[in-house]
């Protein structure tokens, strides 16, 4: 009896001590949670890539630099994520006049010059502020998505599966955090103090 207490307590310490290392000491539950923890911890540079915004001008790593930048990772056809994340952005445009919104199509076989202004013109894009854009080529793509950690699944209707978010890039270039668009209130709060530093 003693022995099969003693074993059941072992099985069950070493289930509990994974379990605390899987979840980053308790923090994180899934592999989102997982990313956004790395993220802060971590922030790393955007790569430094060529994008192409919806009235055909090139976006280079100098328009991250010196300003504070929130990213989301779209696909124009996209009937609900992307559609509601344009939405946020379009009420974080209004509320947060110091930032700069990049919308990054993964899309590059469907999401053309066309498709990237009628987005930003479904969504109140002004491409100045706020640009829509895409990968000039599928490496400079992988890439970015890699750096930001999305995952992009084609889906059996001609979509994508992915995981969404607003990406905080700061003043030096850096993806610095992960953050929830809703609700609104929250996301603002976290951007606010990145402004004023």
């Amino acid at each position: 009896m003693a022995r099969s207490l003693a074993a059941a307590m072992a099985v069950i310490i070493v289930a509990v001590a994974a379990f605390w290392s899987a979840t980053e000491g308790f923090r994180v539950f899934t592999t989102e949670g997982a990313r956004r923890l790395d993220v802060a911890r971590s922030p790393r540079p955007l790569p430094a890539v060529v994008l192409e915004d919806q009235d055909g001008r090139r976006v280079g790593p100098e328009w991250l630099r010196g300003r504070v930048v929130l990213v989301e990772f779209v696909y124009t056809r996209c009937p609900t994520l992307c559609s509601t994340l344009g939405e946020v952005f379009g009420r974080l445009s209004q509320a947060l006049p110091g930032v700069a919104l990049l919308s990054i199509s993964f899309d590059m076989e469907h999401d053309g010059r066309a498709e990237l202004k009628d987005y930003a013109l479904r969504h109140g894009a002004d491409g100045d502020r706020w640009r829509v854009v895409r990968p000039t080529s599928g490496g400079d793509l992988r890439e970015l998505l890699d750096t930001a950690g999305v995952v992009v699944i084609p889906d059996s209707w001609g979509g994508y599966q992915h995981n969404a978010a607003v990406h905080l890039v700061d003043d030096r270039g850096r993806l610095v955090r992960v953050l929830d668009f809703e609700p609104l209130s929250a996301l603002i709060d976290e951007v606010t103090p990145w402004l004023a530093s």
